[in-house]
């Protein structure tokens, strides 16, 4: 059974953490956070989906298919290393080349390789890194290296942008009296959109696992989690979500036992935490919204009917408004892609544990606007989407559209 725990990701046996102010954009501002395990993981990973990629994802992205075990995750603020060719390439790779010479150093009876270390960037597309900022960090970083749950909390914070809060989540399951945990940190507020991945997050786990389950796993649980997301219809050029597990439990977890589900659970409630977290901070939201679509043909119709009413702006800002414009909604799922019959479909509004029928069998329902009004000003408001054709569904998560992510967005070099 899956027990949610305080922490991040030092959370799982054997992961230090460290967070430092290496003036890569700002001076006195933290912006470097460094991930770490001595002994070396098996690592999985998904990627954003856009064609323009930032450095750090193309140098991810070939570590992880070649199955390189790694030390560390190396992730830095203020600057994205996208759109920044050649030279850009080469900071990464020198970004992971002065942290593995730092956990060289700290270790002394073992050689720690730049492709040990994975990287991670965020920040303003199209300005270049330098390399004093980065050496700087690399020896910071490697000084502040801890395993407390503060210094997790610190590595989350240090790669926070337009975010408001700091993103961490925990769990741990027993197998046979021994305790196997999952942590993670992610960042990301803006620029977030179905089909990436997620914008930067790190999860932790001291689970024994092969690299190929783990990788088959993630896809599966991003699927369900960081792909049903949505904050503003943008995928960013960075997005990043590795897993890495150093099996210092001593657990092995294989397919088919109820070791594997349990962690499996455990992993996906991290994702899913992760996941929400970050569409409850989108850029300048007040509230977080979710939609279910239930009673579907087909996991995939109902995903993308979700998908489509939460991305939908007209629909964001009937939310910000407290707007019961149901109508909105419906346009949404029509737009989706997939054939339904709209005489069929019930909305229904949920907030708090009370429910509102908005529209029955396509037509709007004789509801009270003050009711829904009421409702839709809670911090989380769930729409309900019952299409009356099958047994499947799925939920998606994303927030209101304001004039503070104009506002938010319009300054943001600045």
């Amino acid at each position: 059974m899956m027990n949610i725990i305080k922490g991040g990701v030092t959370a799982a046996k054997g992961f230090q953490a460290a967070s430092a102010a290496a003036g890569i954009k700002y001076e006195g501002r933290t912006d470097m956070a460094l991930v770490y395990t001595e002994k070396e993981a098996v690592c999985a990973g998904t990627f954003t989906t856009n064609v323009v990629k930032a450095a750090p994802v193309w140098w991810d992205k070939e570590l992880v298919s070649k199955g390189q075990k790694v030390h560390a995750v190396v992730l830095n603020s203020g600057i994205a290393n996208a759109c920044t060719g050649e030279e850009g390439k080469e900071l990464n790779q020198y970004m992971a080349e002065v942290v593995a010479e730092q956990l060289t150093a700290k270790n002394e009876e073992k050689t720690i390789l730049p492709t040990q270390i994975l990287t991670a960037s965020t920040g303003v597309i199209g300005m270049q890194l330098k390399k004093e900022p980065l050496a700087k960090g690399a020896v910071l970083l490697q000084e502040a290296l801890s395993d407390s749950i503060e210094a997790g909390t610190q590595a989350a914070e240090a790669i926070m942008t337009t975010d408001t809060v700091s993103k961490q989540a925990a769990a741990c399951l027993e197998v046979d009296g021994v305790t196997v945990t999952v942590g993670g940190m992610s960042k990301g507020s803006g620029m977030i959109h179905p089909n990436m991945a997620t914008m930067l997050s790190v999860a932790t786990t001291d689970a024994d696992i092969s690299r190929e389950l783990l990788q088959e796993m993630l896809s599966e649980i991003v699927s369900d989690t960081f792909n049903m997301i949505s904050v503003d219809r943008d995928t960013s050029t960075n997005d990043t979500y590795l897993v890495l597990a150093n099996g210092q439990s001593g657990v092995t977890i294989e397919k088919g036992t109820k070791a594997y589900d349990d962690f499996k659970e455990a992993l996906l409630y991290v994702s899913e935490s992760l996941a929400k977290q970050m569409a409850a901070d989108g850029e300048g939201c007040t509230r977080l919204l979710e939609v279910q679509v239930i009673n579907c043909q087909s996991k995939e119709n109902a995903k993308q009917l979700a998908k489509s009413v939460i991305s939908s702006n007209l629909v964001k800002t009937m939310v910000y408004g407290k707007d019961a414009n149901c109508g909105r909604i419906m346009c949404a799922l029509g737009y989706a892609g997939v054939e339904f019959d709209p005489e069929a479909v019930d909305l229904t509004l949920e907030a708090e544990g009370e429910n509102l029928l908005l529209v029955k069998n396509g037509v709007p329902a004789d509801y009270s606007e003050e009711k829904a009004t009421e409702l839709l000003g809670k911090d989380k408001v769930t729409v309900f989407c019952d299409m009356k054709e099958g047994s499947e569904a799925a939920t998606a998560w994303g927030c209101d559209l304001t004039y503070d992510y104009v506002k938010i967005n319009g300054d943001y070099r600045s």
